[in-house]
């Protein structure tokens, strides 16, 4: 699989849908292992979502500009399981039934895969033009 935004969530920017602002709820990622999880474009919220490697971490310093998000690079802390070959943004209301998927990501990142040791794992996004996704 390769990177994708999630068609529902570009339908949702395009009908300015609830829980469609990159910076408006808090984007986190989450760890995928995708023996447990595949990309559907049919998914829409977090809920969808199996596979998940620890703990979703909130990416700070999210910013939008000319089509291009970018952010801070992520810590997951103390991670343990099985491996995790793509991360999963997702803009995290509180209720996995309503926070929205933005993207699904597996190329283009530092660390991935990744296979936990119980440490820390920190994925950096791409700093080149993409930074961590482009519409």
């Amino acid at each position: 699989m390769a990177n994708a935004i999630y068609p529902l969530y570009k339908d949702a920017i395009l009908t300015s849908a609830a829980n469609s602002n990159i910076t408006g709820a808090p984007l986190k990622a989450a760890l995928i292992d995708t023996a447990a999880y595949a990309y559907s474009a049919a998914h829409e919220f977090y809920s969808s979502v199996s596979g998940v490697v620890g703990t979703p971490t909130a990416v700070g310093s999210v910013t939008s500009a000319a089509g291009v998000v970018d952010g801070a690079d992520v810590v997951f802390t103390s991670v343990s399981g099985p491996t995790a070959e793509a991360v999963i943004l997702f803009l995290d209301t509180g209720t996995p039934a309503t926070s929205r998927l933005v993207a699904y990501i597996d190329t283009g990142v530092t660390n991935l895969p990744v296979t936990p040791t119980g440490g820390n794992v920190q994925l950096v996004w791409d700093n080149g033009a993409n930074k961590i996704f482009s519409l």
